[in-house]
């Protein structure tokens, strides 16, 4: 597969696209289908599957990418301390309105009554008038009564329960490490091999992110940590947590069970915002688009759910059971690409945003000032394409911030570099220009925007770079036009 077989809209497309790797799209030619689509960046679910099948799909990935001619990136989300169900009779329960149910300790339950949970100290941390809520808050309990080896729950929403499902405990503080054993392992393991973004859940404070940037930086890995935003405590600090972490995701299952369901969209808006403000790539998450794992269409307002997260400034909106385990992975892909193009025209018509008051790191003042000035002239001549040549991503990431109606390409030196960049709302990130000689690198963009139709003659690109030492920022700045190619 070569650039040429991509969806002609690829290039135009803004907002990201990540889709999580599962039974539905695991194969290489699968893989390689979600691409073509227009998937930005891979998910691997650590929760599910073993090491040994993670290695395979991220080979796969790397695979896919190099015959795309383009960089993809892979995350690897750690599934976190969850607390779970164990082994319930008959592996249900039906909870009717207003029974009694008992959490007793153990993983295996022995009694229809009986909850059981992979949470040894659970009985111990619960009191009465917590409330337990089951299978991605479908079922709630209240605790009435507490003992030295049982809970006793009255059910306040009835539903059915399964082995395995989790458990969420709104408001309670549970004293569960920020990583398992097994967390850690995983997080080494993407370290060593290369993985672009590590996904922490149930983020509770910023040195939980500190925490695991030290364990990737301690195994020679730069990987950009990426914060859950799923606990009560995660929004009491979120502007440390997102100042500590490298990008955001709106975890929107766990966080519209954790808080009223009621309040989730203010949050949802809050996060975005504050996201922006420190120049961190913010993801959305959960049910975007949820019909379409048995659907070849959306609702309507799940369409009008990822419209208004792209219009609210996200970077990327995330597929979970529609490509991992949906019978449309694909359509779901192409879905989501087709509302972007028909939403993000709309910001082109907003001011450009002021310059945040929060620095980004890595960013010289210089660059800071050519970077803002960029959109002004870039507008101005109504030029199709600005180029920036950059070692750290940076530049590019305060481009994106920006949201310049004008597309961005970005080069790197770095691969990783470049895979992290697809997280980057508005940018394209080109592996193998030559970023070090201005000329050359312009004549590269020249071919490849004709190749790919997003440059004609007589269009005008601008380009950023820098001169001298890196340190001096990004100081140069470059108008062209695109000559025939006769």
């Amino acid at each position: 597969m070569t650039m040429a077989t991509l969806n002609p809209d690829f290039y135009r497309v803004r907002t990201k696209t990540i889709a999580t790797v599962g039974p539905a799209c695991r194969q290489e030619h699968q893989l390689a289908e979600l691409a073509a689509a227009g998937v930005d960046v891979f998910r691997l679910n650590m929760a599910h599957g073993q090491i040994e099948q993670h290695q395979e799909t991220l080979a796969a990935i790397r695979r896919v990418s190099r015959n795309e001619g383009r960089p993809i990136g892979v995350l690897a989300d750690l599934g976190g301390p969850k607390i779970r169900l164990g082994e319930l009779q008959s592996g249900q329960v039906e909870c009717r309105q207003e029974a009694r149910l008992r959490f007793v300790r153990g993983e295996t339950a022995s009694h229809p009554d009986e909850l059981v949970s992979n949470y040894a100290r659970l009985i111990d941390e619960l009191k009465a008038g917590d409330r337990v809520m089951l299978a991605d808050g479908t079922v709630a309990l209240m605790v009435e009564e507490c003992g030295a080896d049982t809970a006793v729950c009255r059910v306040t929403q009835s539903g059915i329960v399964r082995s395995r499902q989790g458990i969420n405990l709104p408001g309670v503080k549970i004293g569960l490490p920020a990583m398992t054993e097994e967390d850690c392992t995983h997080a080494i393991w993407a370290a060593q091999h290369g993985v672009d973004f590590v996904g922490m859940s149930f983020v509770r404070s910023p040195d939980e992110v500190l925490a695991l940037k030290a364990v990737l930086r301690a195994h020679g890995s730069r990987a950009m940590v990426i914060a859950k935003i799923e606990k009560p405590e995660a929004l009491d600090r979120l502007e440390e947590i997102v100042a500590a972490s490298d990008g955001v995701m709106v975890a929107r299952g766990d966080l519209g069970v954790e808080i009223d369901v009621a309040h989730m969209p203010v949050a949802q808006k809050h996060i975005v915002a504050v996201c922006n403000r420190y120049h961190k790539p913010v993801i959305i998450a959960t049910q975007m688009l949820d019909s379409m794992q048995h659907s070849r269409q959306p609702t309507r307002a799940e369409v009008t759910d990822v419209a208004n997260a792209i219009l609210d400034g996200c970077d990327a909106c995330m597929l979970s059971g529609e490509t991992a385990v949906g019978e449309h992975p694909q359509a779901a892909v192409e879905m989501m690409n087709r509302i972007a193009l028909a939403t993000e025209p709309l910001l082109r018509d907003r001011p450009p945003l002021p310059l945040s008051d929060v620095r980004i790191d890595d960013l010289h003042r210089v660059t800071e000032a050519v970077v803002y000035g960029v959109q002004f002239i870039a507008s101005r001549l109504d030029a199709k394409l600005i180029v920036v040549a950059t070692h750290s991503g940076a530049t590019a990431l305060a481009l994106s911030k920006l949201r310049s109606h004008v597309p961005i390409v970005a080069v790197s030196d770095c691969e990783e570099v470049s895979r992290q960049m697809c997280l980057n709302w508005g940018v394209t990130p080109l592996e193998g220009a030559p970023m070090r000689d201005s000329d050359q690198l312009i004549k590269h963009i020249e071919a490849w925007g004709q190749r790919t139709g997003t440059l004609a003659p007589g269009d005008h690109l601008v380009l950023v770079s820098g001169i001298g030492l890196v340190a001096h920022g990004h100081n140069m700045l470059v108008v062209h036009e695109v000559m025939s190619g006769e």
